[in-house]
């Protein structure tokens, strides 16, 4: 009878290590895990897009459900647009050559570009400006380069930045022509001079604002890529033997960690019970007395 027992324990426990281990095996093939991101270009164009703003506008024809059949007004939406697109290359030259003539193809800007590394381990990344026309065929043509490993495309709405800023700028030219009005009046020398220096301040940020508003100037419409390549052997496929080899290192340490863990919930158990009798026992042997 015993034998039996332990007979049928064994194979539970034989049983529970073919299934981690075929568990093991399956998942080698499903997950892919996390790649690295060899590419360091993604920080560097984060970067750059902060002080290099690209922006582009659409009309959009505003929907009036009380008058459906009229023609509305057209109004004119301004918004920036940036792709992300990062791939790997195992031949850098030919698909930097490549890039080069897709940029020439569709007429669009470096803006910034940087290189770095030796051969075997170059990485290349810029920053592009694409007319918002071929904005769409450009991104799909960028992705013909090398091995793409991630892509992106974030659309952000400008439109209210856009007004208020027009909003400031009216204000402050409206301050400006009231302090100028003030320099024909009389007064002290040292309100001349404080009203100089506000002047000089107001025209400082007229003219941080123009900088900012010629960035929507429909002249200036582009639409940003930012592309970043790194070099690469190509990736070799994992052998079935190793993974095999991989599996059973994984399964036999798991394995050990949950037959110990079976173990020792079993000792402690078999302990907890040895102190329930004999607390029993003694509890008995008290109540006789």
């Amino acid at each position: 009878m015993f034998s039996k027992s332990y007979r049928r324990v064994a194979v539970v426990f034989i049983l529970v290590f073919i299934a981690m281990y075929v568990f093991r095996i399956i998942y080698g093939y499903c997950y892919k895990g996390r790649q690295y991101d060899q590419s360091g270009g993604n920080s560097f164009l984060s970067d750059v897009v902060k002080h290099r703003k690209n922006y582009a506008s659409e009309k959009i024809k505003p929907f009036d459900p009380a008058n459906a059949g009229s023609t509305s007004i057209a109004g004119s939406q301004k918004y920036e647009k940036v792709a992300n697109v990062r791939s790997k290359s195992t031949h850098f030259t030919e698909d930097e050559k490549l890039l080069h003539s897709i940029i020439k193809k569709f007429d669009a800007i470096i803006q910034y570009q940087q290189e770095s590394g030796n051969k075997g381990a170059r990485e290349i990344q810029m920053l592009i400006g694409v007319s918002p026309e071929k904005f769409d065929s450009f991104y799909l043509a960028t992705q013909g380069i090398g091995v793409i490993k991630s892509t992106e495309i974030t659309k952000t709405d400008k439109t209210n930045e856009y007004r208020k800023l027009n909003a400031t700028k009216v204000s402050l030219e409206k301050s400006l022509a009231s302090f100028n009005d003030l320099k024909a009046k009389e007064g002290k020398i040292e309100d001349f001079i404080a009203l100089h220096n506000k002047i000089y301040e107001v025209e400082t940020e007229l003219q941080g604002l123009g900088v900012e508003l010629g960035n929507f100037d429909t002249e200036n419409e582009f639409c940003t890529v930012q592309f970043s390549m790194y070099e690469g052997a190509a990736d070799k496929p994992i052998s079935f033997v190793t993974r095999l080899k991989v599996a059973l290192e994984w399964t036999i340490k798991y394995y050990g960690v949950l037959v110990a863990g079976v173990f020792f919930a079993a000792a402690a158990a078999w302990v907890i019970l040895k102190l329930i009798v004999l607390a029993n026992t003694f509890i008995a042997s008290q109540k006789k007395v």
